[in-house]
């Protein structure tokens, strides 16, 4: 039998959290005080620092990057955040803002992205929080949490929906991360943890100030957190945590103010993502919905928010369309395929990586990255009728690949000679997604 002395460092951080997880489930109403002390501890801080390592990411505003952490002595340099963890001299830096582009043209979500110094110390106290508010959040949950995933939730709308629960709300939110209220919120952690340090912790890192280009080739500091008490920056480690624990407040709500029952519904919640499928007319549920949002501070966003009757109207979710789709051999049935907007959005992408600009790159670096980009889109649309978009995905890539080729060696003539699919596939080693569907089990329903 294994002692808790011949542990590893990760398997006394599992210990604790299974021994956390358990607890919470086992009393709903059980408050904790002592957790502080497993933040700075060295096998936790270890565990944070190996996850932050590996999920990479820019440097902050301090410019410390990992390779300078390793070159200073990564145990020294953990040993320092542990102290200064223990005596309270910790503080946050500000969060570096970066924005990054959305699908429509022209509009940007702000990306926060904490100097590594703030990464450790938030993971480390996610990897503490995380088992206790695991036992709390709800099934419709399925964001960021052990064992669930975005096809998860894709799936169970696809069962809704087969299932009689034809009228939706397809919800979108203004600025979730942005609005999500520090006291409310506070209020959702105070229910399990009476930590003070630990809340301390946390509302600093709620109230990080953000540093953002002026638009005149400098710098500036804003601290609209702490000014307006609200908002959790997107890209900080704890902020899923957080965001799922606040959302879970609105997934209960609709069950305890009798909105599951009346309405015969149900939420499937992703992130700031959710819908509500259910066998009363959408609009009624909507203002349900809005009712609620109200109370909870957040605001609707009319634009993106929709009623609409599935599958007469197909339903776009997390990248996926679920309405009805036909079979080759003729009939229709209610299933799920990858949108159009996300097969233009990887096409795009293609397009992208096999520009001008990457001509002096090898070209086994270019079908390296190309396969890279193919594989990690096929591991996510795997689900339902996806050989029509594996063909068109692959159409396109062998001939932004050709086209690429062609520059490279100052091909002119006979490209489909010199360069053919077979040939990118065969020789190049460029990945095909269209045989993957053999091993799908709805690839050619």
């Amino acid at each position: 039998m294994t002692t808790g002395q011949n542990l590893t460092g990760s398997q006394r951080v599992q210990k604790l959290q299974t021994m956390l997880h358990a607890k919470a489930k086992e009393e709903p109403d059980r408050r904790f005080h002592a957790l502080i002390d497993k933040v700075w501890r060295m096998d936790f801080l270890t565990e944070a620092w190996d996850r932050v390592r590996l999920n990479g990411g820019s440097a902050g505003v301090d410019r410390e990057t990992v390779d300078h952490i390793e070159a200073y002595g990564v145990e020294q340099w953990l040993g320092e955040l542990s102290q200064d963890l223990k005596d309270g001299t910790y503080t946050p830096k500000a969060v570096r803002q970066v924005l990054i582009p959305k699908k429509q043209p022209g509009q940007f979500r702000p990306l926060g992205i904490p100097c590594i110094r703030d990464r450790v110390a938030q993971t480390s106290a996610t990897l503490v929080l995380e088992p206790i508010f695991e036992a709390d959040l709800q099934p419709e949950q399925y964001a960021y949490r052990p064992e669930r995933s975005a096809t998860d939730a894709v799936n169970r709308i696809h069962r809704l929906v087969n299932t009689g629960h034809n009228e939706v709300v397809d919800g979108d939110l203004s600025n979730y991360f942005g609005e999500i209220p520090h006291a409310e919120l506070m209020k959702s952690i105070a229910r399990r943890v009476s930590d003070g340090r630990m809340l301390g912790l946390i509302k600093a890192w709620l109230e990080m100030p953000v540093e953002e280009e002026d638009g005149k080739g400098g710098k500036r500091r804003l601290n609209r957190a702490r000014h307006e008490r609200k908002g959790t920056p997107q890209g900080a480690p704890i902020s899923p945590l957080l965001s799922n624990l606040y959302m879970r407040r609105f997934i209960l709500g609709w069950t305890v103010l009798g909105y599951a029952r009346r309405f015969r519904s149900e939420i499937v919640n992703y992130a700031d993502d959710f819908c509500v499928l259910g066998k009363a007319p959408a609009a009624e549920m909507l203002a349900a919905v809005r009712q609620i949002m109200d109370s909870l501070k957040l605001a609707i966003n009319d634009d993106k928010t929709r009623c609409l009757r599935c599958p007469e109207e197909a339903l776009e979710f997390l990248g996926y369309r679920i309405g009805r789709n036909y079979r080759p051999q003729g009939g229709a049935y209610i299933g799920t395929k990858p949108s159009k907007a996300s097969v233009k959005s990887i096409c795009r992408k293609i397009s992208a990586q096999t520009a001008a600009k990457y001509g002096l790159m090898s070209s086994g670096d270019m079908v390296r990255r190309l396969n890279w980009m193919l594989s990690g889109w096929a591991n996510y649309y795997h689900l339902g009728q996806v050989s029509s978009a594996y063909a068109a995905i692959d159409a396109h890539t062998t001939k932004r690949l050709r086209q690429w080729l062609c520059r490279k060696h100052k091909v002119k003539a006979g490209k489909y000679v010199r360069y053919p699919d077979e040939r990118l596939w065969n020789t190049y080693g460029l990945l095909r997604l269209a045989p993957m569907t053999k091993g799908l089990p709805w690839a050619k329903a």
